[in-house]
């Protein structure tokens, strides 16, 4: 019974890691897709600059 029990624990832990994973993804994703133009713009000028 122990061992079912902390075997549903390190189920559940990981459960939570992958939708905290997940998450992070879609916010990174958000945010190049919302902030690429600018990004390009910088880098675009630091490449020139060299």
């Amino acid at each position: 019974m122990l061992l079912s029990y902390l075997q549903s624990k390190k189920g559940q832990g990981l459960a939570e890691y992958a939708l905290i994973l997940s998450l992070i993804a879609i916010i990174a994703i958000a945010a190049l897709f919302f902030l690429g133009g600018q990004i390009s713009k910088i880098l675009s000028s630091i490449g020139a600059a060299l």
